[in-house]
């Protein structure tokens, strides 16, 4: 017989499925991607939450400025998708857009995880076009899900 072990969860999202994903985006980039969830309700603005983690995760301080943060607030209903400077410049607002409609799409529906996949995928392939991976491989920010306290 074998046993899986359950996967690990916050606030129904897939962590090790969303870790898988980021690894997997940020092999085709030198972009990165950082997935922060908040585990409780919180006063205040989603985006000044999102601003503070991104921040906080050092997501400003890539050497080409090319972190995208996702923040989720699922008790909230709410979530900030907040690019740096390097990949802002190089994609439209509508592409921004286009992955919120994607996370709101899924969450909506109920799957959180489908949508973190979703946005994960398309935001690395966007990077990938404007960030070719880096030939020593250097992955500068962990790949890890950020359980906010």
């Amino acid at each position: 017989m074998v046993s899986a072990s359950p996967p690990r969860l916050a606030q129904g999202i897939d962590l090790d499925r969303i870790e898988a994903a980021i690894r997997s985006a940020e092999r085709r980039t030198s972009g990165q991607i950082r997935v922060a969830v908040a585990r409780f309700y919180f006063w205040g603005s989603v985006r000044r939450a999102a601003d503070a983690a991104f921040a906080r995760l050092r997501m400003n301080q890539t050497r080409r400025r090319n972190g995208v943060l996702l923040f989720v607030a699922p008790r909230l209903h709410q979530f900030a998708v907040i690019g740096d400077v390097g990949i802002h410049e190089r994609v439209s607002d509508a592409f921004w857009g286009q992955v919120s409609l994607t996370l709101q799409t899924d969450f909506r529906g109920g799957d959180l995880t489908a949508g973190l996949l979703h946005a994960i995928d398309t935001i690395g392939d966007r990077l990938a076009e404007h960030f070719p991976p880096d030939p020593v491989g250097d992955n500068e920010l962990p790949d890890r899900v950020e359980v906010e306290r």
